[in-house]
């Protein structure tokens, strides 16, 4: 182990920004927490459908506050695109090598896990499992994709989008919510909040590589501004309190995203600034750093991977017990069942372990790594060589 952390170290580039890695490790970890216990797979009549604590319990709506870390993704996404762009300009790398490479990266993974659910999922119907099981487990992997389209747009629109200010598409979404949920215009509407809702965190991002919000001043402000606007939105202007879509409620924060969600991200926006100087701090130790770095190298894993963990858990315990398990396929409707659900959470680890261990390599490009680290060939005009890169 210690010697695992020394080469971590020693592999680190002096000027690395670690506290960028350990807040997107911390927003990537939110998700899946999130996900694991906001959502269950309730087995009734022989089929399994989704369910969700908060339609039961909506007192349990801070959860999704705390877990809901999309908007940090995207802030630490644009200040590292920003910064990335910026670097390549200066270099003198074409815009395709700079975006190629990026999305190939984002994307490597992604089709190993399209293939091997459009695979489960033509075996299970061949076995004879319902159409509407089917559909919702297959529903649960696919729908969080949706996010790494949308990153994978605003990463393409880095060039145009890296010096604008993050006003601008908030400005967007406050109209589209005020046309289409105060003035009753069309749904659909709705739809152009995909992208300028995160837009606005993509751009802060950009917008902090760039040097600007330096001051704590700034930041708390932000973070204020934002915790406020929230919750005047939720408790003056209707929106539901919790940040995740929940079933059977009238409208959803996240999809599309709304007012209240993109205002509600700002402020974590500020809360993630104002932990950059302790972060950077702390991870001068190299046991802690070394455990960021091995969670930002899987963390396309990690994300893609943590609701197959959840359903290969289900279905065994099930499978192996014979009957329902608190927590596990009972209906979400108590408190019993939110202390069944957190003895589950470290199963869930363990077969998402098992994921990482059999599906890592693609996200690596097929590389073996002795440390944290890949070496990847750089190849730009007047510069060659080999170059370590996270």
């Amino acid at each position: 182990m210690r010697g695992s952390v020394a080469r971590i170290e020693a592999a680190t580039p002096p000027g690395r920004d670690r506290a960028l890695d350990a807040l997107r490790a911390l927003a990537i970890l939110g998700v899946v927490g999130g996900h694991w216990l906001v959502t269950a797979l309730v087995a009734d009549s022989g089929t399994v459908r989704g369910a969700s604590p908060l339609s039961a319990m909506p007192r349990l709506a801070p959860v999704s506050w705390a877990f809901q870390t999309l908007a940090v993704f995207f802030l630490v996404g644009g200040q590292v695109a920003a910064g990335s762009w910026a670097s390549a300009c200066r270099r003198g790398v074409p815009y395709g090598v700079w975006v190629g490479g990026r999305l190939a990266r984002l994307f490597r993974p992604v089709a190993v896990v399209v293939a091997v659910w459009t695979l489960a999922a033509a075996v299970m119907l061949a076995a004879g499992v319902g159409g509407a099981t089917v559909r919702t487990l297959a529903k649960l992997v696919w729908s969080p994709l949706w996010f790494l389209l949308v990153f994978a747009v605003l990463t393409a629109l880095t060039p145009l989008v890296a010096r604008l200010h993050p006003l601008w598409p908030l400005v967007v979404v406050l109209h589209v919510d005020l046309v289409r949920l105060g003035l009753g215009g069309p749904d659909e509407l709705g739809w152009i909040n995909v992208v300028a809702g995160w837009l606005t965190p993509y751009c802060l991002g950009a917008l902090v590589a760039r040097g600007g919000l330096r001051g704590r001043t700034v930041r708390w402000g932000l973070l204020l501004g934002g915790a406020s606007a929230a919750a005047g939105l939720v408790l003056g202007a209707g929106y539901p309190a919790p940040m995740v879509g929940v079933p059977g409620d009238r409208m959803s924060n996240l999809d599309p995203p709304s007012l209240a969600a993109v205002v509600f991200g700002l402020a974590q926006c500020g809360a993630a600034l104002l932990l950059l100087g302790p972060l950077r701090r702390a991870l001068r130790r190299p046991a802690l750093w070394a455990a960021v770095a091995v969670v930002n190298l899987a963390a396309m894993t990690v994300f893609l991977w943590h609701q197959t963990a959840m359903i290969i858990v289900t279905a065994s315990a099930l499978l192996l017990a014979g009957v329902p398990l608190p927590g596990l396929h009972t209906v979400p409707d108590g408190p019993g069942w939110v202390v069944a659900r957190l003895f589950w959470l470290p199963v869930f680890a363990l077969a998402l372990a098992g994921c990482w261990a059999a599906f890592r390599g693609h996200e690596q490009g097929g590389r073996r790594t002795g440390g944290a680290f890949l070496l990847v060939r750089e190849s730009a005009p007047g510069r060659k060589g080999w170059a370590r890169r996270a």
